[in-house]
């Protein structure tokens, strides 16, 4: 991990009043640095504007990911993948909502945009080459070698900036230490199976503990939070202002609608900041606006605000810009949202967090039920499969939750949400609530309020099959995405494992969502369109403030950050007026 000086840039532009840019980004996300620091690499004056108080926006609290079929990565490690093969997939998984220009802009650019990156900043990327698509069965799908995300990055390197950084999700971090996605992860898993599982641990656990005596706080970076450190470097290498507790609170326009800067809310002070080239909207979307959830979700009741990961920031205000710039917001999309199940962690000081649950639910021994005592889905499945599943099965109750159920063994083995394997104790997690025990599954079903007859006889079935690896009524393990979440030790099914070791276990999932995909119309260039289709002078739009590529589906892991680098370097690049060569050049 490499470690710059500390070149932390004093504020040129502090001084209260006009201020002149080149290009002004609105957003600190993966797609709003992607974009600043491409224009700033071709020459151009940016600032970034970030409502929060820490710049980095839902991307530092994600995986990661970034799915960019034919990337660089894949193509040195020989994965055959084509684009017209990329495009199959995106076409079948996007339906009537596919977007034929945008999705060719995309793949044309998609690895441009990594060597790109690879070749003029501190961002470098590891590949995920068993990572498959979530459809993988599909027309056009692939196995692995799709999704990308960035190496662990020394967050010294970010010398006094390291302050602003948001930090991590809490509840996906273990007392405060990131765990990098793919093999790092199975170390942790393998922990007291394996002893070079456990020296691996035992040295990121003790670099941990260093870096809290040294610094007060975890150094090593890893998934999402590793993703905008380095792109947040490599902005500040290129000079690039990122202003933080800076909301932008009107767009400028002149006389013929073009827009030409914004209004900014900056240390009490009103400052017009004029952005010659143009701005581009990285706001992340609505997911914590109680309007657009009610109007737009299928079921959102008002602690839907508790079930998104994304920061309370993240309140709609690029789409509300957009639209008064006279841009539009394409809500006809299958889903308004990406879901993920999540579980509500309360936390000993009181307050309480979501866990967004990826990947427990692939585990041997791990099935869903609902309150009337009965499975409703794969649970293998992708987190947005689950969750449309769930609001099926409980279309017309009150409550929209699932159980995750499980047995002592495999609570043991694999953890269930934010309740860690062994030896990691449970005490906690059973008197907070968050995890509830039976003895039998009556009383499991007892103490969840899950109907108990139907439940036992839910296990029953369940269990007469899975000691062959079996699962006919839903196919668990069946295809490579299921395999991929399960354990390859797991035999004869990664996937499937019996519950039939008391006590027994469940956490409540509530239908959550990771982002929004409702966003403002776009086109090809990541242009906002007014609503005749037409390319409004001076506004771009990337990330969730842009309406999802997919159509409102999510076909692979880093669909929503994959295009958002993606068009935010292209609107970069477009704002310079600069071409880029294959190879990362200009």
């Amino acid at each position: 991990m490499e470690v710059h000086a500390d070149t932390s840039q004093p504020n040129p532009l502090a001084e209260a009043g006009d201020v002149e840019c080149d290009v002004l980004v609105v957003g600190s996300g993966a797609g709003g640095l992607s974009a600043a620091v491409t224009a700033a690499h071709h020459g151009l004056r940016v600032i970034v504007a970030e409502k929060a108080a820490l710049f980095g926006g839902t991307t530092a609290r994600s995986g990661g990911w970034s799915w960019i079929p034919g990337n660089p990565l894949a193509v040195r490690a020989g994965v055959e993948d084509s684009r017209d093969r990329a495009r199959t997939y995106i076409q079948h998984e996007a339906g009537n909502r596919f977007d034929a220009a945008r999705t060719e802009a995309f793949l044309e650019a998609g690895p441009e945009m990594v060597s790109f990156f690879e070749s003029n900043s501190a961002l470098r990327f590891e590949l995920g080459p068993a990572f498959s698509d979530y459809h993988p069965d599909a027309p056009g799908a692939l196995h692995g070698g799709r999704p990308i995300v960035a190496e662990p990055f020394d967050a010294r390197a970010l010398g006094q900036e390291i302050a602003r950084l948001r930090p991590p999700l809490r509840e996906i971090t273990f007392l405060g230490m990131m765990i990098g996605s793919g093999k790092e992860l199975l170390h942790f898993f393998n922990v007291t199976r394996s002893l070079k599982s456990a020296g691996y641990v035992a040295v990121l656990f003790t670099k941990y503990l260093r870096d809290l005596g040294l610094h007060g706080r975890p150094m090593r970076l890893t998934n999402g939070n590793a993703l905008i450190g380095r792109l947040a470097r490599s902005a500040f290498d290129k000079g690039v202002t990122i202003w933080t507790s800076a909301p932008v609170t009107d767009l400028i326009r002149d006389d013929a609608g073009a827009v030409t800067g914004a209004v900014i809310d900056r240390e009490g002070q009103s400052v017009r900041v004029s952005a010659t080239r143009g701005v581009v909207l990285a706001a992340g979307g609505f997911p914590h606006d109680p309007a657009r959830r009610a109007a737009l979700y299928p079921y959102a009741p008002p602690e839907a605000g508790e079930w998104a990961p994304a920061p309370a920031e993240n309140t709609g205000d690029g789409l509300t810009m957009g639209e008064g710039a006279g841009g539009t917001v394409d809500a006809a999309l299958s889903n308004p949202a990406a879901w993920v199940p999540i579980s509500i962690v309360p936390h000993r000081d009181g307050t309480r967090g979501p866990f967004p649950h990826f990947i427990d639910r692939g585990k041997p021994g791990v099935i869903a039920v609902t309150r009337a005592g009965v499975r409703f889905v794969n649970e293998a499945n992708s987190y947005h499969d689950f969750v449309q599943a769930m609001l099926r099965a409980t279309n017309g109750q009150p409550q929209r939750s699932a159980f995750l159920i499980v047995d002592h063994p495999t609570l043991r083995r694999y953890g269930l949400g934010h309740v860690k394997p062994f030896p990691v104790p449970l005490g906690a997690s059973l008197r907070s609530g968050y995890l509830r025990r039976g003895r039998t599954p009556a009383e499991l079903a007892s103490a969840c309020g899950i109907d108990p007859a139907a439940f036992e006889a839910t296990l029953a079935e369940y269990n007469s099959h899975a000691e062959r690896g079996d699962d006919p009524a839903f196919g668990r393990g069946s295809n490579a995405y299921n395999r991929y979440l399960g354990d390859p030790d797991h035999r004869p099914n990664p996937c499937v494992g019996p519950i039939v070791t008391g006590p027994f276990y469940a956490v409540e999932v509530f239908p959550g969502s990771l982002g929004t995909f409702a966003g403002l119309r776009t086109d090809a260039e990541a242009r906002v369109l007014d609503g005749e289709g037409k390319p409004i002078a001076g506004l771009y739009a990337t990330g969730n403030d842009a309406a999802s590529l997919m159509g409102g589906n999510y076909p692979g892991g880093g669909i929503t950050l994959g295009p958002a680098l993606t068009f935010g370097f292209i609107a970069g690049r477009r704002l310079a007026g600069a071409d880029t060569t294959p190879n990362g050049g200009t």
